[in-house]
């Protein structure tokens, strides 16, 4: 019997020995309803329980040649089980078994994303609270934009994956769901109470109406919520790709001792683990339209949904748990270099500090395209010259009939900027 809550291993949920032993699990349940519906012989149930059991060679072997592995495995157990194999599968269809099983397989599976994602969390936490006050550089299209901190940077990668969190223990509550209503849905050769029996034992939700199959939109939702965690990973690793950069190297993702960052380059040190995650979230995204792909089905159930989803399914799920794991490595491990954030703040000689010496000329009287005008044109002359951007100003004929020297030198503190980080972390939650 399949423990209610039990949580395997990722990559063991999708094994044939989990499938099969669960499948085994879901007709000795739809037995025990049928004995209490008086049936099946409580006698039989009894002897099936203690006799039924499967083998996955056999079971093979079967299957090429029925082509059809629910009756290669019904036809396995049924050889141990003897003369009471009669009453196995009773009014039952393969669909019945399969999404049923699948609805364990995928609560398994969501139940460990979800622990994933509780362990990124409270990495990201203790980084995002260590380096709350470090400043560096906020960049827009790129370019140095104004100072932000790097606490910051992981508060806002923190409340993404708070919300990626509630997402999938919605879509997780929605796929955890069996049926047992026969062939096309109507549960004229079994009663409803199998179904409602079969799915509390199992901790399901009978599906409120099905045809020969649960319906696909229902996976789909999973489907598409494990491509936007996916999506998530992809922004935060790129982001640290990013900053990697030899130019701007102000964090690192973890390089261990013994690694090897190059064939030819000894002195290499590569963003790999961000770099996969990119590609994988690539992988999620497809695997999203192609289980959106399997919603429209003929009439009551075709088969079209089926291959895809034994390719899918699982390789969604194994590779978001993976993508998960390697990025909380990522995040425990993060080299962070506050020095060269430093440099980079002043790289461009006090150009980041632009905003606040606007604002102070319109505060001072100055009509706002005025304004714009005067600090622009000092800003280009340092980005053409390289002098720095508050000789720049002072040199402008019209800056001291608004701003003295010292009042300039207040739009250039930093602190100015960062005043309200404590605020943003509260509202965050950290």
């Amino acid at each position: 019997m399949i423990e209610r809550y039990s949580l395997p291993k990722m990559s063991a949920i999708w094994q044939n020995e989990f499938k099969f032993k669960t499948m085994l699990a879901i007709e000795i349940l739809a037995l025990e309803a049928l004995a209490k519906k008086k049936k099946v012989p409580l006698s039989a149930v009894k002897r099936i329980k203690s006799k039924a059991r499967f083998n996955l060679s056999e079971i093979n072997k079967i299957e090429e040649k029925t082509q059809h592995d629910v009756v290669a495995f019904v036809t396995n157990v049924a050889q141990y089980i003897g003369s009471d194999a009669k009453y196995l599968h009773l009014g039952l269809t393969s669909s019945d078994i399969l999404d049923t099983t699948l609805g364990v397989q995928l609560r398994a599976a969501s139940g460990i994303l979800i622990d994933d994602v509780n362990k990124l969390l409270k990495a990201l936490a203790r980084k995002a609270k260590f380096y709350k006050d470090i400043p560096c550089m906020g960049r827009t299209h790129g370019v140095h934009a104004e100072p932000t901190t790097f606490g910051l940077k992981l508060a806002l990668w923190y409340d993404e994956m708070r919300r990626n969190l509630e997402r999938l223990k919605l879509a997780a509550a929605e796929v955890s769901v069996g049926k047992a209503s026969g062939a096309v849905g109507t549960f004229a050769n079994v009663d409803p109470f199998v179904e409602g029996y079969i799915c509390k034992k199992l901790g399901l939700k009978p599906a409120k109406i099905s045809t020969q199959i649960i319906q696909r939109d229902i996976y789909a939702v999973l489907m598409v919520r494990i491509a936007i965690v996916g999506s998530s990973l992809e922004k935060f690793a790129t982001e640290i790709r990013h900053l990697q950069r030899t130019e701007v190297l102000e964090a690192e993702e973890p390089f261990a001792k013994g690694q090897k960052g190059s064939s030819a380059m000894p002195h290499k040190r590569n963003p790999v683990i961000c770099e996969r995650i990119c590609g994988l979230a690539r992988l999620l995204r497809g695997n999203a339209l192609a289980a959106m792909e399997n919603i429209a089905l003929w009439h009551e159930r075709d088969i079209s949904h089926s291959s895809v989803e034994r390719v899918i399914i699982p390789d969604s799920t194994l590779a978001l748990d993976y993508m998960l794991n390697k990025f909380i490595q990522v995040i425990e491990g993060l080299n962070v270099y506050p020095k060269n954030m430093m440099v980079n703040l002043i790289k461009t000689k006090g150009l980041i500090f632009s905003q606040r010496v606007l604002l102070m000329f319109m505060e001072a009287g100055l009509p706002r395209t005025k304004a714009y005008d005067i600090v622009q044109r000092a800003a280009m002359r340092t980005w053409k010259e390289g002098i720095d951007f508050k000789s720049s100003l002072l040199e402008e004929p019209e800056v001291p009939k608004y701003l003295s020297e010292k009042k300039i030198d207040e739009a250039f503190d930093l602190n100015y900027y960062l005043r309200q980080v404590s605020k943003i972390f509260n509202r965050v939650g950290l």
